[in-house]
């Protein structure tokens, strides 16, 4: 079967690349080798742990927050299995939209391993060992990325776990060790927590979610372990064995003294590996880089070999579902001839703990690598009269800006719908606007968002007018 595009994975850059080229009149297919469109963010990342988040979120508000607003509950108690089926039915809803996405832009759907015959020809094999040839003009790699882990540790997927098997527990922990303090990590480890379970996060960095904006990170710590989390920062984690139903976690401090933990539960965190397996690069001459086998593409996110491109996480950069949705959105126009631009620095991060964090352009350490010259101002959500009402009072926003044009170069916010809050700054970046920009916009009071104005209004001439 001859198509346009094909399209090799149905993730979100797989499936918004697939519904792209359709809509610009090309011929398209696209191959999943499971059975459920989607690919790991709507099967067992992004959705299903925000699907458990809130369960867990509205749990722990009941039981630590109903009585500041006047509502008496007894007997609180919650059903974990029933959780994991509403997650899972979540998940089930997202997936079959994504079907019905791929039949409304008439795009072919087969299910298989889809591997290069040569740059042209794809070959698809599926579970009970049969194979079809399809044609193509072009290709479009979009598999997405797995766990990984730490070379001498082995994830026996029962009690050494990774995030994919964090999100379908038989039972809430009784002790989760967490090696890793970033995005995914602690975003579980704050389901388990509010739920009773007690989470020790074991994190190689002096400070956790060490990619973003430092004050962040240092909020978040705080916060967390209001919350019951414990942390040891600047360890190092050197193995970790099982034992029945116990999982023994061994790790050295920065003075190199060693330690250990015992836990039901043991979840690695430690980032997550482009995943190429099976697709048959060799056969194109396409080798992939050592360092996270991810695949070398260039401005126009084409590799090397022409006609081929490659997508989301098995290129450089972040691992987000929104970059590899503006990536797939990005090739598919480039292919029909188009000109669109993606800004990397513009892309936010957001984790999805309580309070939210979420962030945006440079942060304050690399402007100071850089020598800029900037200005900063904060403002703290313990003065906003929307989080006053709602009791949501940890955590600021901080606006970073140029010192001599007032152009908006970052901003970093922790506290309530931040996840939310932060296209306000993305939006404001991308047009390039100035602090005092966002300063004569009218903000909606009272609103969360305020925060967002104030913080501009600080970093402008320190005008801020709640502090």
């Amino acid at each position: 079967m001859q198509y346009d595009v094909i399209v090799i994975g149905s993730g979100p850059g797989g499936y918004v690349a697939a519904i792209r080229c359709a809509q610009l009149g090309m011929k398209t297919a696209i191959i999943e080798k499971y059975s459920t469109l989607g690919g790991t963010c709507l099967n067992v990342g992004c959705i299903p742990s925000k699907a458990l988040l809130d369960s867990s979120e509205h749990y722990h508000n009941a039981a630590h927050a109903f009585s500041d607003h006047g509502i008496k509950l007894d007997n609180l108690a919650f059903d974990f299995g029933r959780m994991v089926a509403r997650k899972q039915e979540v998940v089930n809803a997202n997936t079959s939209g994504i079907s019905f996405l791929m039949k409304k832009n008439k795009i072919d759907v087969h299910t298989g391993v889809g591997s290069f015959k040569d740059k042209n020809t794809i070959v698809v094999t599926k579970t009970d060992g049969t194979k079809a040839e399809l044609t193509t003009e072009k290709v479009i790699i979009a598999t997405g990325s797995k766990p990984s882990s730490l070379p001498f540790l082995k994830i026996d997927k029962q009690r050494i776990i990774t995030s994919t098997e964090a999100l379908s527990l038989p039972e809430v922990p009784k002790h989760l060790i967490l090696i890793g303090g970033g995005v995914i990590g602690l975003e579980l480890g704050s389901v388990y927590a509010r739920l009773g379970a007690k989470v020790s996060v074991i994190e190689f960095m002096d400070g956790i979610i060490p990619t973003m904006d430092k004050a962040l990170g240092r909020e978040l710590l705080k916060v967390l372990k209001k919350q019951g989390m414990e942390f040891y920062l600047n360890h190092k984690v050197t193995g970790a064995t099982v034992e029945g139903d116990e999982v023994t976690v061994t790790f050295d401090n920065a003075k190199g003294e060693k330690q250990e933990l015992k836990g039901d539960y043991c979840m690695v965190a430690v980032g997550r590996v482009a995943y190429t397996d099976g697709l048959g690069l060799e056969n194109i001459g396409l080798t992939v880089e050592e360092r996270g086998r991810k695949i070398t593409v260039d401005e126009h996110l084409e590799t090397s070999v022409k006609g081929v491109y490659a997508i989301g996480d098995v290129i450089k950069g972040a691992m987000l579902a929104h970059k590899a949705e503006d990536e797939g959105t990005f090739v598919a126009e480039i292919i029909a001839g188009q000109k669109p631009h993606i800004n990397y620095n513009l892309i936010p991060g957001v984790v999805y703990t309580w309070p939210e964090v979420a962030a945006v352009g440079f942060t304050e350490e690399q402007l100071k690598e850089q020598g800029a010259k900037y200005k900063v101002g904060s403002f703290p959500f313990k003065a906003s009269g929307r989080a006053r009402a709602s009791g949501d009072l940890d955590g600021f926003v901080k606006v970073l800006a140029d010192a001599t044009t007032d152009e908006i170069l970052g901003v970093h916010m922790i506290g309530p719908r931040a996840a939310d809050m932060i296209a306000e700054a993305v939006v404001a970046m991308e047009f390039r606007a100035s602090a005092e920009d966002v300063t004569r916009a009218s903000h909606a009071h009272p609103t969360y968002t305020e925060a967002m104005r104030e913080a501009c209004l600080a970093a402008t001439e320190n005008r801020a007018i709640h502090i």
